[in-house]
């Protein structure tokens, strides 16, 4: 008997498409099943403002969730960035293997950070992007920008000098020529999750269907999977949301998984890093997490409540 085709919910823009594309080669490969992209217009699509202006966490994520809790989609493509910290009754998700995920300076004559002219005009939508270009570079004029990557490229010909963006999205998007330095992650840390896809589907789909259980299986990058709920465990600790100037890279190296952070205030006139590091065991999610709620509980003790 032919099975329907596995229907995944997806995002509009190219960038969503084109990592809903990639985890659907995949799908198809692993399942043997056809695969149909269905496109949700989500909360962010809708009101088009900064993240931050939007309410952050979740204008990107719960239309996709009704489109699969109303049965109009088996699987959604989020970026995991996107994805509040929460557990969400009745869901579940894995992690593929991530992207760089680093930010990348775009910027006019293939200059660097360290490069830019005093007063330099750069463009960000983050809070936590801008809070760091203030504390790497204080007499730079952060400009807050929205749009998809290329009308944020455009601005860097029209009236700014360079804009920040994600490593993995230009990649992904074959727009890494654009990039002219990728920003240390000691100067920059990146969103908890930035890289990183998040596969969602019923969680009683993965019950009833072993092939779509089998595929997910699959999917799942173990070494991201720590990282990621290593950084989202500290984010939740903290109570901030996606939009909040938090800042975080955890890996994965010879069985030592290792946090680094930093919170900082908006306006960058302070901030506070700390890392952390522990031996994973058996019981590798659980020691994820705590290193998470190690960190987050340091920053916390520092004051980091009033910055957040």
């Amino acid at each position: 008997m032919t099975r329907s085709p596995l229907r995944v919910g997806t995002r509009g823009s190219a960038l969503a498409l084109t990592q809903t594309g990639l985890v659907a080669d995949e799908l198809r490969e692993l399942t043997g099943r056809d695969v149909e992209i269905v496109r949700i217009r989500t909360e962010g699509d809708v009101r088009g403002g900064s993240l931050s202006q939007m309410g952050g966490t979740g204008v990107f994520v719960t239309a996709l969730r009704d489109a699969l809790l109303e049965d109009r989609c088996d699987v959604a493509v989020h970026s995991l960035k996107d994805l509040p910290t929460a557990d969400f009754p009745g869901l579940t998700h894995v992690t593929p293997l991530r992207e760089d995920p680093r930010d990348a300076l775009c910027a006019r004559d293939g200059l660097r950070l360290a490069d830019l002219p005093h007063g330099a005009k750069v463009g960000t939508g983050s809070p936590r992007r801008a809070a760091q270009l203030r504390l790497a570079r204080p007499d730079l004029e952060i400009v807050d920008i929205r749009g998809n990557v290329d009308t944020r490229l455009a601005r860097i010909t029209d009236d700014l000098d360079a804009v920040v963006l994600a490593a993995a999205g230009l990649n992904r998007l074959g727009r890494s020529d654009a990039i002219t330095e990728l920003i240390d992650l000691a100067v920059m840390a990146p969103a908890p999750g930035q890289g990183a896809l998040a596969v969602e589907c019923r969680a009683a789909d993965l019950e009833s269907d072993e092939s779509l259980r089998e595929a997910f299986e699959s999917l799942d990058d173990a070494p991201t999977h720590l990282a990621v709920l290593a950084e989202r465990a500290l984010l939740a600790r903290l109570e901030a949301g996606c939009a909040a100037p938090v800042g975080t890279h955890a890996r994965l190296v010879d069985g030592l998984l290792s946090l680094a952070a930093v919170v900082a205030r908006p306006d960058g006139s302070e901030h506070l890093v700390h890392s952390g590091s522990v031996e994973v065991t058996e019981t590798a999610h659980d020691v994820a997490r705590g290193l998470g709620v190690e960190v987050a509980d340091h920053f916390l003790a520092q004051g980091a409540a009033d910055f957040v």
